[in-house]
This record gives C-alpha cells, structure tokens and sequence, in this order.
C-alpha cells in the first residue's frame, strides 16, 4: 500500500496542500492539513517529495505569470466517464474558458453537461487540470472546489 505525502504551498488566497503518491501528483487540497505527511519507506518518501517540491516549483511559476502549461505527472483514480472529462479540460488552452454544454460537446455527450458538471466536482487535482476553465453557458462563474475567489483569481491571472 502507498502512501499519502504532502507540502502546504503559500499562496495569495490561502494555503494549498500538493498531495503525492511516489512519482505522481494525486491531489490538490484547499483545506491545508487536510492529509497530513504519512511516512512509510524511505523510497517511496523520496519519489514523492521530488514531485511535490517539483509541483510547488512549477505553482509559483504559474502564480507569478510565467508558466501556461505543467509538465507534473498526474495520476487519479475516477470512473472512464471521469476520466474523459477531466482529459478533455487539460486540452483547454491557458487563459479561455468553455462551457459545461460545450465540453459535453467535446466529449461526445451533448445531454450531459450536468454530468460532466458532477465530473469536475470530483477533480482532484484542480489548477494542474484546470476546471477553473469551465463556466455556465450564460458566461457565469459557477461552481469550484476552492470557491468563487479562487476560480476568480485563477481566471483573472490568466487572462492577463
């Protein structure tokens, strides 16, 4: 069984917690102290402070304007449905947004934009796959784990 590692970033909203399984980025969480560092052997507590010291590196990055893209790898365990929908967000580009109707489009499911709503909500790892991208058809801010400050900041960051 693998454990859970963490670091708490310093933000400008709030603290975030970067969340990794050995290699791999599993969660972003607004609520810092929310997993807590779990230690099991020494490999396995390396691999996963390389990646989350790598994630905080790369967050700065994207905070301060230069970095667009994360290049962190990224592992969750969701449903195909899932799965598609949150492949489909990381193909929006930095600084646009799309709607839930639209990305239900992309995805090959026109009647599903609640689902795919449902989907998003399930994101672990928002920011790295970017769900602050996706809006309400009429153009509003609707829904994110992190609240309206965060997908606002996160919006307004990348559209400068």
């Amino acid at each position: 069984m693998s454990s859970f590692f963490s670091l708490t970033l310093n933000s400008e909203i709030n603290d975030l917690e970067l969340i990794s399984v050995e290699e791999s980025l599993v969660g972003v969480s607004f609520e810092p102290g929310f997993v807590g560092e779990g230690i099991s052997n020494a490999k396995a507590q390396l691999l996963s402070m390389g990646v989350l010291r790598e994630a905080c590196s790369q967050l700065e990055e994207y905070f301060r304007g230069k970095r667009k893209y994360f290049s962190i790898p990224l592992k969750t365990n969701l449903s195909v449905f899932q799965t598609s929908v949150l492949d489909e967000v990381l193909k929006i580009p930095y600084g646009e947004v799309v709607s839930y109707q639209e990305l239900a489009i992309r995805i090959g499911k026109p009647g599903a934009s609640r689902a795919v709503g449902s989907a998003l909500g399930k994101n672990p790892i928002p920011i790295f796959i970017p769900c602050h991208r996706v809006i309400g058809s009429n153009g509003r801010l609707t829904g994110f784990a992190g609240g309206m400050d965060w997908k606002r900041y996160l919006l307004d960051l990348e559209s400068n």
